[in-house]
């Protein structure tokens, strides 16, 4: 993010994004700052980690924030209120697979403490870095999630097929049938993948 807060608020402008949950901010500390064209990026992270996570929201809607939770600098949310309907929306950014079982512990038990403490009346919409792949079809998991996930589904990635059906989610990006290039969230030396969801109670 650092530089990138100008180039964010301009893409976010011409795609007719309000709200966008970002992982890897870079940036230290619990605040909240403008990076231009009206946006405020809502955002936590931990002196010396890379992972800090943030919520951007469109200007017109900063001042129904009533909420933010900084649960740590792999997890937090915000609450609004928008036209009398209470929405949470959860910013999320789960350990690489090669990292320590006990920091991917961690981070899902946050999670599951975070959205578990939100009320059933409310709304909640996850825009998380998984750093898992749900895979393409969704034979017996129909409720959880739609057939356009990318590639093959591997065993972290039913961790997070089996959250959402813990927690009466769906994995809404996998419903829409797109080419693969625009569903590929995540390339690097010739392999591509979907590892950014979002997922919506």
């Amino acid at each position: 993010m650092t530089g990138k807060g100008r180039e964010l608020a301009d893409m976010m402008e011409r795609r007719k994004v309000d709200v966008l949950c970002v992982q890897e901010t870079k940036w230290k500390g619990s605040k909240a700052r403008s990076i231009g064209g009206g946006y405020k990026l809502f955002y936590h992270g931990v002196d010396r980690k890379r992972n800090r996570v943030g919520v951007i929201l469109k200007g017109e809607f900063v001042n129904n924030v009533l909420e933010v939770k900084r649960v740590s600098d792999r997890v937090m949310s915000l609450k609004l209120q928008i036209k009398g309907v209470m929405v949470n929306v959860v910013s999320g950014y789960a350990p690489q697979v090669d990292c320590e079982l006990e920091e991917k512990e961690r981070f899902w038990s946050e999670f599951d403490e975070l959205i578990e403490s939100i009320p059933r009346g409310e709304r909640v919409v996850v825009g998380a870095d998984f750093n898992r792949h749900v895979g393409e079809g969704n034979r017996g998991d129909e409720e959880e999630m739609g057939r356009f996930g990318v590639k093959e589904r591997n065993l972290e990635g039913q961790m997070v097929v089996d959250f959402a059906k813990r927690m009466e989610m769906a994995v809404v990006n996998t419903y829409f049938q797109k080419r693969e290039e625009h569903r590929v969230t995540y390339k690097r030396g010739g392999r591509s993948t979907q590892v950014d969801y979002i997922l919506c109670r």
